[in-house]
């Protein structure tokens, strides 16, 4: 055990959650073969093997799921320490959490008022929100709704917005109106619960029709099967903003309305610290509106950005 870091419990449990190397890998913002060589050292390191693997699946080995929770009350105790510590240097980091975006310039932005740590636990929108709330965090990006602040305690602060667009199969990248799209819904509710939520309002509203999966086809290569799958375009889901395209899908814009995704700056309600303050400062002045006030422009009834 002497060998193993911590760094390689935190890329255990983010394959863990994810049961998707390139997932995980994209969470960690690390390459996807640094990441896999770095779970086999620790696989080495422990003497068993965490995951089945092949081509099309990942799942966990029975030790693997034995060691899981060890692995994560580790990595709490070793925050728990650094926590401790900095309380005692006088100097404690602003605790930042995120869930799958952050603004490319955040350190240049914040640099001159606090040091940030960026919490290296990557968790679905209600889980970071939870955790600002129970003092984990001080601070988290992710996507919330007007009770959950009022449950939680907390505030927010708009820091980016996603317009979210459809994939379909061909060639035809025309726009195509938001009742005519499929919305895909995550059986997996506890990962996928805001999205859920996102979606499900969606499809109220604009006619999109819902279509539950098993498969965490939210996301990822299940997601394009889907796509191929599909009578309809299908709508994206922020967390493959960056995802490339398998040949013969397309992207198409999602009009009649624009639907937009929301990134909260979110902290507790009575925070005081004069650094987290200067951090949420720093990061949200000047982000203006970013086209959610258009005539056009569709958010959930409960986003607290809406016009």
């Amino acid at each position: 055990m002497t060998a193993v870091e911590l760094r390689q419990l935190r890329y255990f449990l983010a394959v863990a959650d994810e049961l998707n190397f390139g997932r995980a890998a994209q969470r960690l913002l690390i390459a996807g073969p640094s990441l896999s060589q770095q779970i086999k050292a620790l696989e080495r390191d422990l003497g068993v093997r965490l995951f089945d693997r092949d081509r099309r699946s990942v799942s966990l080995t029975g030790a693997g799921s034995d060691l899981l929770p060890y692995a994560r009350a580790l990595l709490d105790q070793a925050e728990d320490l650094q926590r401790r510590a900095r309380r005692l240097s006088g100097a404690a980091a602003v605790r930042l959490g995120y869930v799958s975006w952050l603004p490319a310039d955040l350190v240049a932005r914040t640099s001159a008022v606090a040091q940030v740590h960026v919490d290296a636990w990557v968790a679905p929108s209600h889980t970071q929100a939870a955790r600002v709330a129970d003092g984990s965090l001080d601070l988290a990006v992710c996507w919330v709704r007007t009770e959950d602040l009022e449950r939680l305690g907390l505030t927010a602060r708009l820091l980016g917005a996603d317009r979210l667009h459809a994939v379909s199969a061909g060639e035809d990248t025309s726009d195509v109106a938001a009742g005519d799209t499929a919305v895909l819904l995550d059986d997996d509710v506890t990962s996928w619960s805001s999205w859920n939520a996102f979606a499900e309002e969606l499809a109220q509203d604009t006619g999109a029709r819902a279509v539950h999966t098993s498969d965490s086809g939210v996301t990822g290569p299940a997601f394009f099967d889907h796509v191929r799958r599909s009578r309809r375009p299908v709508v994206n889901s922020p967390k493959d903003r960056a995802t490339a395209l398998p040949p013969g899908l397309v992207r198409r814009q999602v009009v009649e309305p624009c639907v937009h995704w929301t990134w909260s700056l979110v902290r507790r309600r009575d925070e005081e610290r004069a650094a987290v303050l200067a951090v949420v400062d720093a990061l949200c002045a000047g982000v203006g509106d970013l086209g959610l006030r258009d005539a056009d422009a569709w958010l959930p009834a409960g986003d607290p950005h809406r016009a």
